[in-house]
């Protein structure tokens, strides 16, 4: 039996998923799972990124307890954040998340330099007071030294990789959320880089998903005690989401459903008008050169942090649950609105919100859960509303994936606000599109299409009507 190991590590938690096909179908296991999150170091919120490592051996290790042997495997992670190395390779400053304020500002300085209609033409990318852009200019001035030591620049996954291999990389979908790459020519735009004062040289080569990357290092073979190919996954985990979306048609609108909500279509070419930029769309790199033009929405974090204020009394299901019970409580908020990316209590946030809009302030969990839900499918109405003028058409449907994609009231609401029928599934997409470029890698599957068909054939897929 050969398997398949898809380390798939997000901003709250991170997993080894292990994969085997049997009988035309896509068998998974979570073989090994731990916490992630952000602490502050010297005033910044961090990434332990020597911990995730550790974690990522753990879960290697955890393949030869078990008898179980990958043959490949593959990493992904959130975007936008990075390390700097200097010529030993040691790391230079934190490795900083994207949540910390060290942006505040900076992205206004950018459009002093390059202006604001300009970079979005150059890049495609939505404007993010987070982006790695700002979060490098940031750095520029506030710690200068870094930059001149630094001779190599890392998304986190391809630090990951580099540590597993030996082999310095710039994973294609990744790096295409750094506001750093040319939305046309696929690769570093040296442009930006020379106007804002950034070393072009600390950049590695582009790749694709699907590269292999070859063995570990020697001494992870020792300890391990067997060998495994490391092949580029969509390193980005909505890219990896997106490759396993159940829908290959014109037709459909992909949402990727979890700490962050991500909708748009899939396309060939990026989209770069002034409407686009206008309405804040992002052209983000995916598999085979496909374009995902979509919209960051805060998503899920925010009932996240909802349910961490009220010390997790609840689970997620059962808080959905007690929403349910709510549905007639009517006020919205801005889900976007920057008061709810890193609040002291997103509960006392989202009273003050609707206070301050002079709508019903919410007062049990039932309450406060309904209003997030609610909220966030008419943010996502609005998207779509949007990816229809834009296109000038209208689509049919919604594919919902990713673990958002368990709660069926919020699917219900997507239904029915949207007036679209949502297919909900598969619940693990990220992790499940990670291995799908290992199994493409192989050969295994042909082309994205047959990779979609797998997903059919392998998940159950629930319908809500509109």
């Amino acid at each position: 039996m050969e398997y398949y190991l898809g380390i798939d590590i997000g901003a709250s938690s991170g997993r080894h998923i292990l994969s085997h096909i049997e009988n035309g179908k896509l068998k998974i296991e979570e073989i090994y799972r731990f916490e992630n999150g952000i602490k502050k170091i010297n005033g910044e919120y961090c990434w332990d990124v020597e911990r995730l490592f550790s974690e990522v051996k753990n879960g290697i290790k955890k393949c030869r307890t078990i008898g179980k042997i990958p043959k490949t495997i593959g990493i992904d992670t959130w975007g936008v954040d990075f390390v700097l190395l200097d010529e030993k390779d040691n790391l230079i400053g934190n490795a900083v998340s994207y949540r910390d304020d060290r942006t505040e500002g900076f992205m206004e300085k950018a459009f002093e330099k390059i202006p604001k209609d300009m970079l979005y033409l150059y890049t495609g990318i939505q404007f993010q007071r987070f982006n790695t852009l700002y979060q490098l200019l940031s750095i520029k001035e506030k710690h200068s030294d870094y930059l001149k030591r630094a001779k190599t620049f890392l998304m986190i996954p391809d630090y990951l990789n580099f540590l597993l291999t030996g082999k310095k990389t710039a994973e294609y979908t990744n790096a295409s959320t750094t506001q750093l790459l040319s939305s046309f020519d696929k690769t570093w735009d040296y442009n930006i880089l020379d106007t804002f004062g950034i070393n072009k040289n600390m950049f590695p080569e582009i790749r694709l998903p699907k590269t292999k990357l070859g063995g570990l290092r020697k001494k992870f073979v020792e300890e391990f005690g067997f060998d495994s190919e490391v092949i580029l996954a969509a390193s980005h985990d909505t890219g990896s989401a997106f490759i396993a979306s159940v829908c290959n048609d014109d037709d459909s609108i992909f949402l990727s459903s979890g700490t962050w909500s991500l909708i748009g279509v899939e396309n060939h070419f990026p989209i770069c008008v002034p409407q686009a930029m206008d309405y804040n769309f992002t052209n983000e790199g995916g598999i085979d050169y496909r374009y995902r033009f979509l919209k960051n929405i805060m998503g899920l974090w925010i009932i996240q942090e909802v349910r961490r204020n009220i010390d997790n009394k609840y689970s997620f299901v059962e808080i959905a649950e007690i929403a349910r019970k709510y549905r007639n409580f009517k006020s919205i908020i801005n889900v976007d609105d920057d008061r709810f990316l890193k609040p002291k209590n997103m509960i006392q946030e989202i009273k003050n919100y609707c206070s301050e809009t002079n709508q019903d302030i919410p007062e049990d969990i039932g309450e406060i859960a309904f209003c997030v839900f609610n909220s966030l499918a008419y943010s996502y109405k609005s998207s779509v509303e949007s990816l229809e003028e834009i296109f000038e058409k209208k689509f049919k449907r919604i594919n919902i994936f990713g673990g958002g994609c368990k709660n069926d009231l919020l699917n219900e609401l997507v239904a029915e606000v949207t007036g679209k029928e949502v297919f909900a599934g598969p619940s693990e997409a990220t992790a499940v599109g990670n291995i799908s470029a290992q199994i493409l890698s192989l050969g295994i599957c042909k082309n994205l299409s047959e990779v979609r068909e797998l997903m059919k054939k392998s998940f159950d897929i629930k319908k809500f009507n509109k």
